[in-house]
């Protein structure tokens, strides 16, 4: 279904040819977005972006016993945090009527 990844450069592009701002300010303006996204996750705190989703850090715990997919080598991981996107009600419906439309289009990828 996804044939093609959008870049930080495709939404500057698009962002461009919506409002005629200068590139270099529309880069600078998501720079700081995406900066400030990052500290607040950094300081424990969630990103709330209404229609779109939620960022939030969660802890996972540690474990003695893993497995090195690559090597097969058994390791031990301690906790740490990883960053979790939880799409909002909008995305959520959007994504989900994205996956009807592609079976009555007659295209399964």
């Amino acid at each position: 279904m996804v044939e093609k990844k959008v870049t930080k450069a495709d939404i500057i592009d698009s962002l461009y040819e919506k409002t005629g701002m200068n590139r270099k300010e529309i880069r600078v303006l998501i720079d700081f977005f995406i900066d400030d996204i990052k500290e607040a996750l950094v300081k424990g705190r969630i990103i709330e972006l209404r229609g779109f989703g939620t960022f939030e850090i969660r802890v996972r715990k540690g474990r003695q016993k893993a497995r090195n997919p690559k090597t097969g080598e058994m390791v031990s991981v301690t906790s740490h945090g990883i960053a979790a996107f939880r799409p909002g009600r909008e995305l959520k419906q959007t994504v989900w009527n994205l996956a009807e439309l592609s079976h009555t289009n007659g295209s399964d990828t």
